[in-house]
């Protein structure tokens, strides 16, 4: 880092949590910028976050491939529009190797709690072996799909089959022969369930409520196209700037709904039978839950081996699962299809602020920042993928974050500070406007059962503005936006 002559500047210390896109994109971000005293802390065996636990079969992006790379660093050869899970595993794990991470990561031992030590103006690191660590800085990287979600179910440790969440999938079961409960019916089961049903004898998908699937445009790219994009790299970047126009923020639904519940119907006519093919009809208007995309979904029910079930499921038996009519389905393996926390944000980790405020009481109605980066009461605590950012391509959206926290990071050392908070007036006004936009999007206003939303109603997940406006609101340093310490002011 370009350091000023005659000044003596601090190294800071930094802790980022998570190696999935979003800690590797702050890795990267502070290499380059110069900054070298860094940790990146992974509760898993290796980078790739979200990418690197599910595995199950069918696992794919749902955003088109070549918005899924970072801008700095293009991947020109996705095999397809959509790329496979260990496709985009693997291209984390170049970026990792590529850019200098791994020396700086620290896998398979979580971090269980972070408090901030007011005296020092640092925060201290517990993690699950015992091992402490001390940061000037934490980034929180650890996104919405970090925590899985398991269903309350009567009965469901009692099982005496094979059960497993999606995102654990053990990856040397196989369920040739086998029958097969899958319960969900959202974006992982849309995957998985065109793929086991070719080796599994039965399987019973059980539905809470039925969900929009629109065709997905996927045919493998031709090897004229990938030597077009190999060999010409305008042509690649063409193509992505081109995908990145065409996402206009979820302000578009409304316009889009009829036009996309027309393709979703034509696809679900794949689907012989009527009485089948109503029961897949969702209840709610396209846009109000996360929009799903599958070729393969909607024909698989044409199997004879493939049962949708639709009445509640009342309790789990050691041999299988019963629903509210009182059948049982004798079952090999269950498969929770079941999503994920995404409203809890760090909340495996006991976060400890100022005054000893605990994160989980600051967010006791909700999880809010200040532009999904910064949150009142946690001094030099920034997070990526936060409250209030999904939308669209979340690998972009994290880059505008990642560079906003760089700047704030450099204004630190630039000016001698121990910490920078953001005030809770800045934060609650942000968050009032983005609730008011959040109100004028139609589709989410449907009273649906999504997974953006917390008991009240309020959506802490999603961003409801478009990804350049994502990029505008994170341009600046917003000094005026936080309160701010000077280094004489903490004892270190």
């Amino acid at each position: 880092m370009r350091r000023t002559r005659g000044t003596a500047r601090r190294e800071l210390r930094i802790a980022i949590i998570g190696a999935g896109p979003g800690g590797l994109c702050m890795g990267i971000r502070l290499k380059g910028a110069g900054f070298e005293r860094f940790e990146i802390f992974e509760k898993a065996g290796g980078v790739g976050g979200t990418w690197y636990y599910n595995r199950y079969p069918g696992c794919a992006c749902d955003i088109p491939s070549h918005l899924y790379s970072f801008s700095f660093e293009p991947k020109r050869d996705w095999s397809r529009p959509y790329a496979p899970q260990p496709e985009i595993l693997a291209y984390l794990e170049q970026c990792a190797e590529k850019y200098g991470l791994l020396p700086h990561c620290r896998f398979g031992d979580a971090v269980r709690s972070a408090r901030w030590d007011e005296a020092a103006a640092r925060w201290t690191l517990v993690r699950a072996s015992g091992r402490t660590a001390a940061a000037d800085v934490l980034v929180g990287a650890v996104g919405m799909f970090d925590e899985i979600a398991v269903p309350d179910i009567p009965g469901l440790d009692a099982f005496g089959g094979t059960l497993f969440h999606s995102a654990r999938w053990k990856r040397d079961h196989d369920v040739s022969g086998e029958a097969v409960g899958v319960i969900g019916s959202a974006a992982s089961a849309v995957q998985i369930v065109p793929e086991i049903v070719k080796q599994a004898a039965r399987v019973h998908l059980f539905q809470r409520s039925a969900n929009w699937v629109a065709p997905k445009q996927d045919a493998p790219y031709t090897a004229k196209q990938l030597a077009r994009f190999r060999d010409d790299p305008e042509a690649a970047l063409a193509a992505r700037q081109k995908l990145f126009e065409s996402f206009g923020g979820p302000g578009i639904f409304e316009g889009l709904r009829a036009d996309m519940e027309a393709a979703c119907r034509a696809s679900m006519a794949a689907v012989k039978d009527p009485a089948l093919r109503a029961k897949l009809l969702p209840d709610h208007p396209w846009g109000c839950k996360r929009p799903l995309l599958s070729n393969d979904y909607y024909p698989a029910f044409n199997r004879p081996n493939l049962e949708l079930v639709t009445d509640p499921i009342e309790r789990v038996t050691p041999s299988g699962v019963v629903t509210r009519d009182g059948r049982e389905r004798r079952l090999d393996t269950l498969v929770l299809a079941t999503g994920f926390a995404t409203t809890k944000f760090l909340s495996a980790i006991e976060v400890i602020g100022r005054g000893g405020l605990a994160l989980a009481d600051a967010w006791r109605d909700g999880a809010q920042a200040y532009k999904g980066v910064a949150t009142a009461g946690f001094p030099n605590l920034f997070m990526l993928y936060g409250p209030n950012t999904n939308a669209d391509s979340i690998i972009t959206m994290i880059e505008y974050q990642a560079d906003h926290v760089l700047r704030q990071l450099q204004r630190i050392e630039r000016e001698g500070l121990a910490w920078i908070d953001v005030r809770p007036a800045a934060m609650a006004a942000w968050n009032e406007e983005i609730q008011r936009d959040i109100a004028a999007i139609a589709p989410w206003q449907a009273g649906c059962r999504d997974y953006y939303r917390v008991p009240g109603g309020r959506v802490v997940t999603q961003w409801p503005r478009s990804m350049p406006a994502m990029e505008r609101a994170l341009a600046g340093l917003d000094e005026e936006a936080y309160e701010a310490a000077p280094r004489a002011r903490a004892r270190r």
